[in-house]
């Protein structure tokens, strides 16, 4: 079983920088991919970066494009979301995901942390 409990949310100004952390317990790791989504007040969970195995390859919505990065440290089964130039728009529970397969774009994936919240104000 996959366990994924997320932290380093907060309240930022806009413009600030905040990195999101994800740690993930379970069984190898390594072959999971991995991705960060986001929900706002009255919206749909909606997918923000992801990354693959091993990360080989990196995923952003356009929203965040240029403005987020997302990384993983296998030996300690982390994942990162590190958050740029962030604005009042990028308010939201912020929730990681892990899963072996499937869509990356979507909320299919298997294991979700429960979230944290990240409020920018303006």
């Amino acid at each position: 079983q996959v366990q994924l409990v997320e932290s380093g949310g907060g309240l930022v100004q806009a413009g600030d920088s905040l990195r999101l952390s994800c740690a993930v317990s379970g069984p190898s790791f390594t072959n999971y991919r991995a991705g960060w989504f986001r929900e706002a007040p009255g919206r749909e969970r909606e997918f923000v970066a992801a990354i693959g195995r091993l990360a080989r390859n990196t995923y952003f919505a356009d929203s965040v494009k240029g403005r987020f990065s997302i990384s993983r440290d296998d030996a300690k089964n982390l994942v990162y979301l590190q958050m740029s130039s962030l604005k009042p728009e990028d308010t939201a529970v912020y929730h990681c995901a892990a899963d072996r397969s499937g869509s990356i774009y979507t909320t299919d994936y298997t294991y979700w942390g429960r979230g944290t919240q990240v409020t920018v104000s303006s």
